[in-house]
């Protein structure tokens, strides 16, 4: 098979069979990547705590496939509330903090699980095929 699943415990999807993200050649595409704490475990009961996780799972995710968040071309963010959307917005800023180099976005209204508040799905391009 051509591709080849990014899995790890610390940010996985507990028991269900599914991979952090998947890689052919120079595309990855993520699954959901949550605001769990990746050194703890917890899920913070806060947008802002939740989505400055999910970008620092993001980037070690991206990290296991060889890639980092200059890499990412379009970002999807779900949201559990339309009040949630702005949480995303600071560390958005951080990583991407030049308005000319920043992947497409798109946020949506989503029945998150649980203690989920934001969810992110990445699609990222390698500058080379591995």
């Amino acid at each position: 098979m051509r591709q080849r699943s990014i899995l790890s415990p610390k940010i996985g999807h507990g028991a269900a069979p599914i991979p952090l993200a998947c890689r052919i050649g120079p595309i990855l595409a993520t699954s959901g990547v949550m605001g769990r704490n990746a050194e703890t475990g917890e899920m913070p009961a806060d947008a802002q705590a939740q989505a400055r996780n999910c970008f620092a799972n993001l980037a070690f995710t991206l990290g296991e496939a060889g890639m980092d968040l200059g890499d990412v071309v379009k970002l999807t963010v779900y949201v559990k509330e339309d009040a949630f959307r702005d949480a995303i917005n600071a560390p958005w800023l951080e990583h991407y903090p030049d308005p000319a180099k920043r992947p497409a976005r798109h946020t949506q209204v989503m029945a998150l699980r649980g203690a989920v508040l934001i969810q992110l799905e990445a699609l990222a391009v390698a500058k080379e095929a591995q």
